[in-house]
């Protein structure tokens, strides 16, 4: 199975499908609120977006599922694997996010003056404060993406038993492997943990490097 990252869709792992097709059954869903999927009725967090994986898999009568997940995807399957950890049976996260960093003193006082201005200029607010990804994001969702960020998985991952591939681009600085990786790696006990070529999307960036890898993992390589 394959969990696309955060505002992204199934297709962002064309490669992966059309490389991994030739070896196993592949299953690709847009997670919920993306891709072809339907938008979300209200704001869902970490643990709404894994109860539904959970769902998704008992229908599929799925278990010790290999599981290829890319940033936000991590967080879901993590947050499940927490719930329910007999689901995975190989596990290989790219990009994966997760952890709360301590918030800097101007990150500190960029929240408060915007929530200075929100209350007196609340649409000015939205379209000059937060990230670019927030700020395309609609009413629902962006209440969704602030339950998302700021709950840290960190004592989840630390639980995850199964087998576990850690691979990061060396450029990627959205989640850096020299951060998000390096701490993931100590927290999962016995997990792998390489650094490749290419940024956040390095699947996509080299796919050939990133698939050869992936499929010595799965084979029970090291």
């Amino acid at each position: 199975m394959l969990l696309h990252g955060y505002l992204s869709k199934k297709e962002s792992f064309y490669y992966q499908i059309e490389f991994l097709k030739n070896y196993y059954e592949v299953i690709a869903p847009d997670l919920p609120g993306f891709g072809a999927s339907a938008p979300l009725g209200e704001p869902w967090d970490v643990g709404g977006y894994a109860e539904w994986l959970l769902r998704f898999l008992k229908e599929l009568r799925a278990d010790r599922i290999n599981i290829l997940a890319h940033s936000f995807g991590a967080r879901v399957v993590f947050k499940a694997l927490s719930m329910q950890e007999e689901i995975c049976g190989n596990l290989i996260i790219t990009g994966g996010a997760g952890i709360v960093k301590p918030r800097s003193k101007e990150y500190i006082k960029k929240v408060a003056r915007y929530r200075r201005v929100k209350r007196l200029f609340p649409k000015f607010a939205e379209r000059h404060f937060g990230s670019a990804e927030y700020r395309t994001l609609s009413p629902v969702m962006r209440e969704s993406y602030k339950k998302i960020v700021n709950e840290d998985l960190s004592a989840c991952a630390a639980a995850v038993k199964c087998r576990t591939y850690l691979l990061y681009g060396a450029a990627d600085v959205v989640t850096p492997p020299a951060e998000e990786g390096e701490i993931f790696h100590r927290l999962i006990a016995g997990s792998r943990f390489e650094v490749m070529r290419g940024g956040h999307f390095c699947f996509s960036d080299y796919p050939d490097e990133f698939n050869g890898k992936i499929l010595n993992f799965l084979r029970g390589g090291q």
